[in-house]
């Protein structure tokens, strides 16, 4: 690096070195990875949650609220899990009627 004089001092000031972008590494998952493991994530909730109204149906020192809020959350990541597979669906869709 080139040092700049300082008028006043005329001394040499460094600027500080600029680091350089990083590459991704080799240890980063896969997309397909990525999507098998929220896959997973999805039906680890949604069977967290049939465990829950199972365990409401047969035992009273379960809190209602906790099973519903369960429920909800495993229908939300269901949602949610469906949104991004349209999403990809129609993706796929647009780059296939791309001409080359």
């Amino acid at each position: 690096m080139n040092p700049i004089l300082n008028s006043q001092l005329a001394t040499p000031i460094s600027l500080p070195a600029v680091p350089s972008p990083q590459l991704p590494t080799t240890s980063a998952t896969s997309f397909k990875d990525m999507l098998v493991d929220s896959i997973r994530d999805v039906n680890s909730m949604q069977q967290q949650a049939n465990q829950a109204v199972k365990s409401l149906m047969t035992d009273s020192e379960v809190n209602p609220a906790e099973v519903l809020t369960s429920v909800q959350k495993a229908d939300l990541t269901f949602r949610l899990m469906m949104q991004m597979q349209n999403k990809m669906m129609q993706v796929y869709q647009e780059v296939k009627e791309i001409k080359v």
